[in-house]
C-alpha cells in the first residue's frame, strides 16, 4: 500500500495555491509562455490563464508579468513574489509529505 495526501493553500475559503497552480508557475516560469506552460502541461491556453487570474485576484497581487506578443514576441515572467510563493509552497509539501510517509509507515507497518 502506499498512501497519498492533497494539500492546498485557502485565502478567505477560496483555493489559491496547490500541487497543479505551482506546477503552472514553474512551467510559466521554465518556458517563458502562458501558451507554452498550459500546452506541456496538457490544459488550455484559457485554463492556464483562468487559473492564474483566479490565484491572483485572491491574492490581490500579481504572480506573472506578461508582455504582449508581436515582432520581437511577447512572453511571460514570474514576479519575484510569485517565485517565493512558489519556493515556500514547495518546501511546506515536502515536510507534509515527509511526515504522511513517516505516519502511515508508523500506522501500517509497525
Amino acid at each position: 500500500m502506499k498512501v497519498k495526501s492533497k494539500v492546498w493553500v485557502e485565502l478567505e475559503g477560496e483555493p489559491v495555491l496547490g500541487d497543479a497552480k505551482v506546477r503552472l508557475l514553474e512551467e510559466i516560469d521554465a518556458k517563458g509562455s502562458i501558451k507554452a506552460a498550459a500546452s506541456a502541461l496538457g490544459m488550455t491556453y484559457r485554463g492556464a490563464w483562468a487559473k492564474l487570474r483566479a490565484m491572483e485576484e485572491r491574492l490581490g497581487e500579481r504572480l506573472v508579468e506578461r508582455k504582449a506578443g508581436g515582432p520581437s514576441g511577447g512572453g511571460s515572467t514570474l514576479t519575484p513574489l510569485a517565485r517565493e510563493l512558489v519556493r515556500r509552497y514547495k518546501a511546506f509539501r515536502e515536510g507534509i509529505n515527509e511526515y504522511v510517509d513517516r505516519r502511515f509507515e508508523e500506522l501500517f507497518y509497525r
